[in-house]
């Protein structure tokens, strides 16, 4: 089953060594500018602290941990205990005592009118029914509430190391754009819609590599109008194919 796939990814993608990685998320990955450019973005999108938010799909709780240092008052979920136990120790050395954690997938969560804001940060797009997670994670809101998606966008699922990913462990990794999350939730009934460029996406175009890059390459991405021409695209046209969501309800 792709859930208990899911359960089980980070135990089978390498143990212990990456048990270790995920405690100390982002900052040993790769894409920590990428991530933190992102979690930044979606911050600057939440309304004011003092709130009560819902972190959704959390794992090993560092996204839930910069909410609480922000000042909201955070619930932390994740359908893995492994993650779980991971995110309670970020807590604890973290001294964070408006942090709370509980293991479910958020398909079977039950919580109504308590929260004042949802957020999915890369985890949607895990969800084997993703209406049903969004009806949950609508149902948590209190009127007015508003749910932030940060998701992969059009064309995520076919992507070669995507794809292997999941014949090789099972889990679920579906292409999770603004538009099909608006789309759902109009029909669950959430009142006002917006869309969002990836920060992320800007980090790389603008402070790309430059210097380890091929000259050619290098050229193109100094040219001041491309750069412009590129980032005008991502904000304004391809945010509905690939960004972050922010509904209402």
């Amino acid at each position: 089953m792709a859930k208990q796939a899911e359960i089980d990814y980070i135990k089978n993608i390498g143990g212990e060594s990456v048990y270790e990685a995920h405690i100390e998320k982002p900052f040993p990955f790769d894409e920590c500018g990428s991530l933190l450019s992102e979690i930044g973005a979606v911050i600057s999108l939440l309304p004011p602290p003092p709130a009560r938010l819902l972190d959704l799909g959390c794992g090993s709780g560092w996204t839930s941990v910069f909410f609480a240092k922000r000042g909201y008052e955070v619930m932390g979920v994740d359908i893995a205990p492994d993650m779980i136990q991971l995110a309670e120790q970020n807590k604890e050395r973290n001294r964070l005592e408006n942090l709370s954690f509980i293991i479910s997938d958020y398909e079977s969560l039950n919580f109504d009118n308590e929260f004042d804001v949802v957020v999915f940060f890369d985890s949607l797009h895990h969800a084997e029914d993703e209406t049903l997670a969004l009806e949950k994670a609508f149902k948590s809101l209190k009127k007015g509430g508003f749910c932030i998606a940060a998701e992969p966008g059009r064309g995520h699922e076919k992507k070669s190391t995507v794809v292997d990913v999941v014949n090789k462990y099972g889990v679920t990794e579906k292409s999770m754009p603004p538009k099909k999350i608006i789309k759902i939730g109009k029909k669950i009934g959430f009142t006002r819609f917006k869309k969002y460029p990836h920060f992320n996406s800007l980090n790389k175009l603008i402070y790309g590599k430059h210097v380890y890059e091929k000259k050619w390459l290098n050229k193109i991405r100094k040219c001041e109008f491309l750069n412009a021409l590129a980032s005008f695209f991502l904000i304004y046209f391809y945010k509905r194919y690939s960004g972050i969501t922010v509904m209402k309800k």
